[in-house]
């Protein structure tokens, strides 16, 4: 088979990696420069106007992105040395917070929240409860349950301290607009999936070298084209049953653009479709394009660093964060293969224009860490990062039309916006398009 695949992030790697796995022919068509999507490298500029190489947005993985760590290796990239992992670990500048030990599930998390610092045994006891009962119930909830709902019980403490900064890593949606059952399924995946599933993968590469990179060399080793540059303008059926794209025609089409680029393509195709492929089109054009989007902002600041060439004790610290104080968490760059004095604070669902960010994370750095004389080198705003993982919310389903496809984080699936809900959204449409 022939198979055309629109855009060339994660989910579009995969899903052309898949394809030519199972021995078919795929066509990669990229609108940017570079692949990567919303998960590459960026050129900046430091303190001193010297080129510097960072994220369009500091991404983690987790242990249990087991899809994402196999592309990576097939694609050549060895993660024990492109990622850091520690174990989960939440903890403030003052040290507190928990830390899972290095034990099976559920022990990591039973000992993990038992040794919390500076939460009373009331505090803990009533998180371990809490875990019970959703262990008990098979991390099912009601669908229009939302995070806060499910913690309403919680001490005041636990929701600030815990919950609040797992659920906005997770799913970039506040606890009292999020799912409860995308966050439990999120849980369950990862704090409950089997040894070191629940770790922290925190790249010490650029999200490019990472695996997009890696994953375009591999396919274009193995015969793939993988054009760059080249925005598809058109998808139409043709009369035959297959697709025709960029003046080539394909037996099959993955969309792996984005959720406002695959329906601009849908809408159109729609148009010239036959009325019983058009209805199907125009609801599934209708339901991306009603998809609301959470904003994250990533604030680049450089310090001097000290002798041992890390600021801050740890590549990733929690933050306390408030309406002044926005970010939720910061990374240490220098720690993780980056210049020393280098941090990357991330302001998840963040609101408000750049430079006010900018000067309320200095701040912030200022107040929570101690930290003085730093300066923002670069800010990088993505207004649309990721869905808002609301409640119930009605996701575009993979299947559009015969032979017509789509994946990427935002396609209807158990996971939030994720590397590992892209990459997972991508293979699963290259078998399907390739059986079917």
């Amino acid at each position: 088979m022939k198979i055309a695949i629109i855009g060339a992030g994660w989910a579009g790697m995969a899903a052309a990696m898949g394809v030519v796995q199972a021995g078919h022919h795929a066509s990669v068509f990229e609108a940017a420069r570079t692949v990567g999507g919303r998960a590459r490298a960026i050129v900046g500029t430091d303190a001193n106007g010297a080129p510097l190489l960072l994220d369009n947005g500091q991404h983690i993985l987790i242990g249990a992105y087991t899809e994402s760590l196999r592309l990576m290796r097939l694609a050549g990239v060895n993660p024990d040395v492109a990622l850091l992992r520690l174990p989960l670990t939440l903890r403030f500048a003052d040290n507190s917070g928990l830390q899972w030990p290095n034990l099976p599930p559920p022990w990591d998390a039973v000992m993990g929240i038992a040794g919390a610092r500076s939460w009373s045994w009331r505090e803990r006891l009533a998180l371990l409860r809490l875990a019970l009962r959703w262990r008990l119930k098979r991390f099912v909830c009601a669908p229009q349950a939302s995070v806060a709902d499910l913690c309403a019980a919680l001490p005041a403490r636990l929701q600030e301290e815990f919950i609040d900064p797992l659920c906005i890593a997770a799913l970039n949606t506040p606890a009292d607009e999020a799912s409860g059952q995308v966050f439990l399924r999120v849980l369950q995946d990862s704090l409950f999936s089997g040894p070191g599933g629940s770790n922290l993968l925190l790249p010490r590469v650029d999200l490019g070298e990472a695996f997009p990179q890696a994953a375009a060399h591999w396919l274009r080793t193995q015969g793939t084209i993988v054009r760059t540059g080249a925005r598809v303008q058109s998808v139409t059926a043709n009369a035959q049953g297959g697709w025709n794209v960029a003046g080539m025609v394909f037996d099959a089409v993955i969309l792996a653009a984005s959720s406002t680029e695959a329906a601009r393509l849908v809408s159109q195709c729609a148009q010239s479709a036959p009325y019983a492929m058009a209805v199907p089109l125009c609801d599934w054009a209708a339901c991306a394009q009603a998809l609301r989007f959470e904003a994250i902002t990533t604030v680049y600041v450089q310090g001097l660093a000290p002798p041992s060439g890390a600021l801050l004790p740890r590549p990733m610290v929690a933050l306390r964060n408030t309406a002044e104080h926005p970010a939720q968490f910061v990374f240490d760059r220098g720690q993780l293969g980056g210049p020393a004095g280098l941090l990357a604070f991330v302001v998840s669902a963040s609101q408000g224009d750049r430079a006010t960010l900018e000067q309320q994370v200095l701040q912030q750095a200022q107040t929570e860490l101690g930290l003085t004389d730093l300066c923002a080198v670069q800010t990088v705003v993505d207004k649309r990062a990721t869905f808002a993982c609301t409640p119930a919310l009605e996701r575009p389903s993979a299947h559009l039309a015969p032979g017509l496809w789509a994946c990427g984080d935002y396609i209807a699936g158990p996971y939030p916006a994720t590397l590992e809900g892209a990459v997972r959204s991508g293979t699963a449409a290259a078998l399907a398009a390739i059986l079917k």
